[in-house]
């Protein structure tokens, strides 16, 4: 690949707006769900997927259901995703808690649907 082109896309990585918001790992079997939030949604999601096949997810309640059921029984989704706001200094981390406790709202933490 030519200098100017690897250059030009190196730029547009750097300028690119990250995808951010929540996520969820869901078990198709009994419905309960992992909600998260990420200022890099695809890292999340593929953190949580490597470290579920590897077998060293820190979710134990989660990791044992993924081992009795397999991955087949489990959804990897995007909830929401996050705007770019143009307000300089804009505090997305604030805005990740306030869109995640929403969806805690419908799946509360400890709850029967809900992997801690």
């Amino acid at each position: 690949m030519e200098k100017a082109r690897r250059k030009e896309l190196i730029s547009t990585y750097k300028h690119t707006f990250p995808s951010m918001g929540i996520f969820s790992v869901t078990n198709k079997i009994t419905g309960k769900q992992l909600l998260g939030k990420s200022k890099n949604l695809n890292g999340s999601l593929n953190r949580h997927r490597m470290e579920l096949r590897m077998g060293v997810h820190r979710n134990p309640e989660l990791m044992e259901d993924w081992r009795s059921l397999g991955e087949d029984h489990f959804v990897f989704e995007i909830l929401e995703l996050i705007k770019e706001r143009t307000e300089p200094g804009f505090d997305y981390t604030s805005e990740l808690d306030k869109c995640l406790e929403h969806w805690q709202g419908k799946v509360p933490p400890g709850s029967s649907g809900s992997y801690l």
